[in-house]
């Protein structure tokens, strides 16, 4: 189900790291709003409300409303900078879009059906999850939050690659436009390490070295 995010700002000429520091002990995130030929705007955030925000998966790859000044533009989000141990937003950079313009984001990935592939059911191997969110370029009206992929008939020691995803329509992968060399695997099912049905039954670390023991004389 789609959501709406709307966000409350307000413009800022104060610059420089000094700045900042300020907004932020006042509880403000310093951020800029550009794109789509406008000049770039500085501009603040209240830090609790665009923290609640960011709580919810879709807001990363979502078109936001975003008020400044009382005045609605819209945008999405484009960089995002944390504090590195403490739950603090330090800066953020929302791209504004135009309609008839592609848009390169990038998304997540939904993966379903796991418990119904032959491969887990049957076979009782394991999967691995190679990738989480992928790259597209669409335009903003054709923007997915996520992309489903189904692993509902994937087979032990199979895999699904980036060409397998079903897009929506007008909805392009960036890295397979590069050619089939950039069809990375996105999904696979293998045996789990020292199952029964493993040859070896177990995993045993391998014999150090003769070198290590000649060292030592």
């Amino acid at each position: 189900m789609s959501v709406d995010f709307n966000i409350t700002a307000e413009s800022r000429s104060d610059m420089g790291k000094g700045a900042s520091r300020r907004l932020r002990r006042e509880d403000k995130v310093p951020a800029v709003v550009y794109g789509a030929g406008k000049d770039a705007a500085s501009i603040t955030i209240e830090h609790n409300s665009l923290f609640h925000h960011l709580e919810h998966e879709a807001f990363y790859s979502h078109i936001l409303n975003i008020t400044i000044d009382g005045k609605k533009e819209k945008v999405v989000l484009k960089d995002l900078q944390r504090h590195p141990y403490k739950p603090t937003i330090l800066h953020a950079d929302f791209l504004r879009i135009n309609a008839k313009e592609k848009l390169r984001m990038t998304i997540p990935l939904h993966f379903t059906g796991e418990e119904d592939a032959p491969g887990v059911r049957i076979d009782g191997g394991l999967i691995t999850h190679n990738v989480t969110d992928v790259e597209i370029s669409c335009l903003p009206g054709a923007l997915p939050e996520y992309l489903e992929v189904d692993l509902s008939e994937l087979q032990m020691d199979h895999s699904l690659h980036l060409s397998d995803i079903k897009l929506p329509k007008g909805v392009e992968i960036v890295a397979l436009s590069h050619g089939t060399d950039h069809d990375l695997p996105i999904a696979a099912i293998h045996k789990m390490r020292g199952s029964a049905d493993d040859d070896e039954g177990e995993v045993v670390a391998p014999e150090a070295p003769e070198e290590e023991d000649a060292a030592e004389e």
